[in-house]
């Protein structure tokens, strides 16, 4: 028959592959195709690929779950969206910039945002709604205030600072001491609102009953500006606008001269903190005791803050 009737060099080859791959229902086709003896002929069938879009939808959610699951390696870390606002005094501008940075590297999180004027401009920015989380006053008036109107509970002195009077690195009106102060033709103060004013005022009310109404008279007569807060009082006398200026001491540079003020008429600053609103964050929790913690305290005595 057909089998039997072809000759050595044909054989039959059964398509399987080929109809297999096509999805054929087809029966087996019977194909005569020349062969070298001894040999076997091999179809080549198309290789698997996983077309793009495919891969695209197996590796999204694998990537997903990856990264979640390095997220969750680090439950330290802070949200961005987490944020310390504090509202503080002129004066303390360098320490709570250094405490600043101290704080975020123990916490992991950003540094706190600082809000720094003259305290009585931050107790009126509160009292209007300004958002903060934490302020420090350079005395207890402005601070007892918010805690009357309930802005503010249970606030704390966490430092203390005094005063100095400070002259030009000439010194034109040839201030030795703090006696010679009514030599100073152009005397720079705070104004009555601002911590610094209040404290000024308190010092020539002792001066006057040590050295005299004539001492504090002629000291009073020569005031020629009234500044909103105690940097700008200390700006006066280092561009050459002022005989002399009374600042705290820790905001006695190198740009003037200063000269102590007798223990027996100075007056001791005390600055409180406390948080601001019913609710407070755990961040601005953490910054009350930080500030209060030894690490706290020895950077705020690095800038001439004395501590409780």
């Amino acid at each position: 028959m057909l089998g039997r009737d072809l000759p050595w060099r044909f054989r039959i080859l059964v398509d399987d592959a080929a109809d297999h791959d096509r999805g054929s229902r087809q029966p087996n086709r019977v194909s005569l195709a020349p062969a070298k003896p001894r040999h076997v002929l091999l179809r080549r069938t198309r290789s698997a690929r996983v077309r793009p879009g495919i891969m695209r939808r197996l590796l999204t959610p694998t990537v997903v779950c990856l990264w979640l699951a390095l997220a969750c390696q680090n439950p330290s870390a802070k949200p961005a969206s987490e944020h310390l606002t504090v509202f503080a005094a002129s004066s303390l501008t360098e320490a709570f910039a250094e405490l600043g940075e101290a704080f975020a590297r123990k916490e992991h999180s950003l540094p706190p945002k600082f809000a720094v004027a003259g305290s009585q401009s931050l107790r009126l920015q509160i009292e209007q709604g300004a958002q903060a989380d934490v302020f420090a006053s350079a005395n207890g008036d402005h601070m007892s205030a918010l805690a009357s109107s309930g802005i503010i509970a249970q606030p704390e002195i966490f430092a203390y600072n005094e005063l100095v009077l400070i002259v030009p690195k000439d010194n034109p009106a040839s201030i030795r001491e703090f006696e010679d102060l009514p030599r100073a033709r152009r005397l720079v103060v705070g104004t009555p609102a601002v911590p610094i004013g209040m404290y000024t005022r308190e010092l020539l009310r002792r001066a006057e009953h040590t050295f005299g109404r004539a001492f504090a008279s002629s000291v009073r007569k020569h005031v020629v500006s009234e500044e909103s807060n105690v940097r700008l009082v200390r700006a006066k006398v280092e561009m050459g606008e002022a005989d002399a200026a009374i600042v705290y001491r820790t905001d006695a540079t190198d740009r003037v001269q200063t000269i102590e003020i007798p223990a027996s008429l100075n007056v001791r600053a005390g600055y409180q903190i406390g948080l601001v609103g019913s609710e407070p964050t755990g961040l601005a929790k953490r910054w009350m005791l930080f500030i209060s913690s030894p690490a706290g305290r020895t950077i705020l005595a690095r800038h001439g803050f004395a501590t409780p």
